[in-house]
């Protein structure tokens, strides 16, 4: 919507776009932003399919975990036809604030460094020891 700023901003419900799942109507939601996919899904790299399972929903937290390019970010820009409306906003779940998961370590030293130093040593032992007999 670049260049629109004189121009009112398009608010979509997300009844109004969950109509839109078709082949012949493809609407997604991308960081609260509406996007008319349907003359993009035979140019998708990634298929049509993964267009259309997204569409009528939105697809933010699957656009972000693919990693697109720069490029495909600035060309979905042409795409956009307005904003969700920002009384459903609160509706749609927000992603996890971190996609890389980490277990937290309350364990000690001994399990990250003892435990591996024992067993390569078990296992060079064990090695000298079968190659000894030959």
């Amino acid at each position: 919507m670049a260049g629109k700023t004189d121009e009112a901003v398009k608010y979509y419900t997300l009844e109004e776009i969950a109509k839109h799942k078709t082949s012949k109507s493809t609407w997604v939601i991308l960081h609260h932003k509406v996007y008319d996919l349907t003359k993009f899904l035979e140019e998708h790299p990634g298929g049509e399919e993964v267009l259309r399972e997204q569409a009528g929903g939105d697809a933010t937290e699957n656009f972000e975990d693919v990693g697109h390019s720069t490029d495909a970010r600035e060309m979905s820009k042409s795409y956009i036809i307005g904003e969700l409306h920002p009384d459903d906003r609160s509706k749609i779940p927000k992603p996890s604030d971190t996609l890389i998961t980490t277990v937290e370590s309350n364990s000690s030293w001994w399990t990250s460094w003892v435990i591996p130093a024992i067993s390569a040593l078990t296992v060079a032992l064990m090695y000298r020891f079968y190659m000894a007999e030959d």
